[in-house]
């Protein structure tokens, strides 16, 4: 069955979190699918109800906007008071830290990862990525640089020829989310990489809210709708999508109607913006957009939802 993920990180069955779910001694497709449902039915049971919305994965089909739109968040959670980190996990997309405002990226996270591969512990400023709980404040500075008030981490690039797949950085990826103690009012916006292949290395698992990003296109609703699917087969359930491109409102109704259609949740409507395509083409930060301006609504709408939901 090829390379195995075991969606609590068990090393091997029946190991400490097994459930016995069968994933890892499936040998026929019947046999998988079953686990997957057992899966689904005990992430589903143990899901996260109400609480504080921190980690909020943005996904989506590539080319959608998932980079556009967390940039034009990051900033209105800025703007509203929030301590905001960024975490680029997108191995092939180079700009978001342009978008943001730096003039260049951190130092890329899978930078670590060579010395964990023959060394039991690792050495200089990499201890803090083997901590059981991580804080922002743990993170050395030439990870994690300030800007505007926001924060960047970047898991890093696929940038050579035979440099071998992003699992690794995947699985980095997953452990940082899981175990980051992020403090009242500090939030991380993660950029995923495009489709859902994170979602079958449990990339997701730990966070609060999943974001699908939907341009107006056939692929890019069913994506969001496999999207939304695969998040409440994690137990997240808080999740929903987030119109974008979007060039009338002719078309707006259409896809409101066909992402009914796959009980797939919109969260709002960002409209085509040619100020936000013009910035992403010369590499700069989408300033005074009617794009971020409804980002900015949506974001509100967002955060007057959760703390409704944590009072009650």
């Amino acid at each position: 069955m090829g390379i195995f993920h075991c969606p609590f990180g068990c090393p091997f069955y029946e190991a400490e979190g097994c459930i016995d779910c069968g994933l890892c001694s499936a040998t026929t497709n019947e046999e998988m699918v079953e686990a997957s449902k057992k899966v689904r039915a005990y992430l589903k049971a143990q899901s996260r109800q109400g609480g504080s919305v921190q980690k909020i994965a943005v996904c989506g089909k590539g080319g959608v906007g998932k980079s556009t739109m967390v940039t034009l968040m990051a900033r209105a959670l800025v703007r509203l008071k929030y301590r905001v980190l960024v975490l680029d996990t997108d191995e092939s997309n180079p700009g978001l830290y342009r978008s943001l405002g730096f003039d260049k990226t951190p130092k890329p996270l899978k930078s670590l990862m060579s010395r964990f591969s023959y060394k039991e512990q690792p050495e200089g400023d990499s201890h803090w990525i083997m901590l059981p709980e991580i804080k922002v404040a743990d993170i050395p500075p030439a990870y994690i640089p300030t800007q505007n008030g926001l924060r960047l981490l970047m898991v890093g690039k696929i940038e050579e020829p035979f440099q071998g797949c992003a699992c690794s950085m995947a699985d980095v990826t997953r452990g940082l989310v899981s175990r980051l103690s992020l403090s009242e009012n500090e939030i991380i916006l993660i950029d995923m990489e495009a489709g859902v292949e994170s979602f079958g290395r449990g990339v997701e698992r730990s966070v609060d809210l999943v974001l699908s990003i939907v341009e107006p296109s056939f692929e890019s609703m069913a994506m969001a709708e496999k999207i939304i699917y695969m998040a409440e087969g994690m137990g997240i359930n808080r999740s929903g999508a987030i119109l974008n491109k979007v060039p009338s409102e002719n078309i707006k109704e259409k896809m409101m109607a066909e992402l009914e259609k796959r009980k797939v949740q919109i969260l709002g409507t960002i409209h085509f913006d040619t100020q936000v395509q013009e910035a992403g083409f010369e590499g700069r930060p989408p300033n005074n957009s009617k794009a971020g301006e409804e980002v900015e609504e949506i974001t509100q709408l967002l955060v007057n939802i959760v703390q409704r939901a944590v009072s009650d």
